[in-house]
């Protein structure tokens, strides 16, 4: 049975509405605006959940469909809450040949959760990348900035063990 993906509910407070309405108001006319109000939305939520696409989208009079076709398209933007433990895997050519698929099922397995989805206790994050540019240490994982190379399916849960409370 496949697992669904797991989302922590957005909890947005009128603190962080109101700095958001602010950015918004800051570039408004200002042609071009839209990458830095988004990057500025991500500074003040930490991702870019689908209200406050909305929001944006409102403010600037831009459909959402255009909102999230930039968001979709630059990985800087995350559109899932990332975990308190945010975990990567590089699934990129070199990294994919020498086994980086059966290391994000094992973590995907050990976690509960699918590539892109955050756990619902906000612990943990999983997502699958392309190239970060370590081929040499294919398959890599990346966990909170810590660089894993020439992981084993076999070493994920020991890998693992280091980020559990």
């Amino acid at each position: 049975m496949k697992k669904k993906p797991t989302t922590v509910a957005f909890n947005g407070t009128p603190e962080q509405e109101e700095k958001l309405k602010a950015v918004i108001g800051k570039y408004r006319g200002v042609k071009g605006a839209m990458m830095p109000i988004l990057q500025e939305a991500q500074d003040i939520y930490g991702y870019l959940p689908v209200e406050v696409l909305k929001i944006i989208a409102e403010g600037t009079e831009t459909p959402m469909e255009v909102i999230y076709g930039i968001v979709s398209f630059y990985s800087q933007f995350k559109l899932n809450y990332i975990g308190d433990t945010a975990i990567s895997v590089c699934l990129g050519t070199a990294c994919y040949v020498k086994g980086s698929q059966e290391v994000i099922d094992t973590v995907s397995e050990q976690l509960g959760i699918e590539p892109g989805a955050t756990s619902a206790d906000g612990k943990y994050s999983l997502d699958a990348t392309r190239c970060i540019g370590a081929c040499g240490l294919a398959p890599v994982m990346v966990i909170n900035g810590t660089v894993y190379g020439k992981v084993k399916k076999s070493e994920v849960k020991g890998i693992l063990a280091k980020y559990k409370d």
